[in-house]
């Protein structure tokens, strides 16, 4: 067991900030990489919609007034199946405006000043609910009559029947359940679908979807879409079972 301090970077979890302040970005991603954390940041919505296309985010710290697409849009958007817990940050610390912030589904509201130490407690505390709310949930997930089953390594066809898919194969799907409807880049799932069955080049993933579109019986874009030059997209609505 590694201490906190000194975990290997692929057992910490990633956080990303999303600020349009640069001392406050670079605050926070010192202070809380000096805690065990990998800290990503972006200046805006469209940077952050960036990061969350190449790689999986544990918890994001979002600035409510950002120039663009502001911070409740955005937490309003990313509330559903396998979001990551967000905390939003705001000079706006009015109750109404606290309320509001949390009834669109954020995890955690901090009004502006506050301490790296205050921070740094909300994100413990975010991590710490959002692994409670994970161990008690059921990790089955259903989309189109199909449904996958996390727990014990199963797809199931509309028709009940199970669906042999390799540890790749099954790999990528997860990434897909676990965050649909969303532009995922080739790099998130690569790195995702790595094991004895994957290559390790970009073309391997393109193998990895084909292969899964023809076990989902899926003709082109139905279920997996190709996003020129960006990656794939993954159609269906999903709900946990």
């Amino acid at each position: 067991m590694y201490p906190n301090s000194v975990l290997p970077d692929a057992a910490k979890p990633v956080l990303l900030v999303v600020d349009d302040d640069q001392m406050i970005r670079t605050l926070l991603a010192e202070s809380l990489g000096m805690h065990g954390y990998q800290v990503e940041t972006a200046t805006n919505a469209r940077d952050m919609d960036a990061v969350l296309a190449r790689r999986s985010v544990s918890l994001i710290l979002l600035d409510v007034m950002m120039p663009g697409e502001d911070g409740l849009s955005v937490c309003r958007r990313l509330a559903g199946v396998g979001a990551p817990p967000v905390v939003l940050l705001s000079a706006l610390g009015d109750e109404p405006d606290r309320i509001l912030g949390l009834e669109i589904g954020a995890s955690h509201y901090l009004s502006k000043p506050c301490s790296p130490r205050e921070i740094l407690a909300t994100v413990r505390a975010a991590l710490r609910a959002r692994e409670i709310q994970d161990a008690g949930e059921s990790r089955s997930f259903g989309f189109l009559g199909w449904r996958v089953d996390f727990a014990a390594h199963e797809l199931l066809d509309p028709e009940g029947t199970l669906i042999d898919l390799t540890d790749g194969e099954f790999a990528v799907l997860r990434v897909f359940v676990e965050r649909p409807r969303r532009v995922l880049a080739r790099d998130a799932l690569l790195e995702a679908a790595r094991g004895p069955d994957t290559e390790a080049f970009d073309r391997a993933i393109d193998v990895q979807v084909s292969r899964l579109r023809r076990k989902l019986r899926s003709r082109g874009d139905e279920i997996i879409r190709t996003i020129r030059n960006e990656g794939y997209f993954f159609v269906p609505r999903v709900a946990r079972q």
